[in-house]
């Protein structure tokens, strides 16, 4: 079970703009970059990011499908703030079910279960 899209349609217009300002300093959040596999635009996407051992994994609560995932595993890198470091993103790849799950903190991690969401994105992350 995947957030409604409404909400992603709410949050893309009204609360993504206000969370920008914001969400590349606090802990638990960052701004992913991105470039539009159709349109060429260069996006700034807020997110619920994790450190992993190589990189991040970042919570996919609105589902795979969404433009910012598309846009950075078709592309194969972007770009992220987090904490108010730059970091260059490679190699994204969606990890699925238990396997995904695991790559969350705890307290996430249960959130993740009560909402049935198996999928994160696992980036490798290089400082600069």
């Amino acid at each position: 079970m995947y957030l409604p899209r409404a909400l992603a349609r709410f949050n893309r217009r009204v609360t993504n703009p206000i969370q920008r300002r914001w969400a590349g300093v606090l802990p638990g959040y960052g701004i992913v970059e991105h470039v539009g596999r159709k349109s060429g635009h260069r996006y700034r996407t807020p997110v619920n990011i994790y450190p992993a051992h190589d990189g991040f994994v970042i919570s996919l609560f609105y589902g795979t499908e969404t433009d910012w995932v598309r846009n950075l595993t078709a592309a194969g890198h972007g770009e992220l703030v987090h904490r108010g470091r730059r970091y260059a993103l490679s190699n994204p790849h969606i990890v699925s079910g238990a396997e995904g799950r695991a790559l969350l903190p705890r307290p996430v991690r249960l959130i993740s279960r009560l909402v049935r969401n198996d999928n994160v994105l696992h980036v490798s992350a290089t400082p600069g």
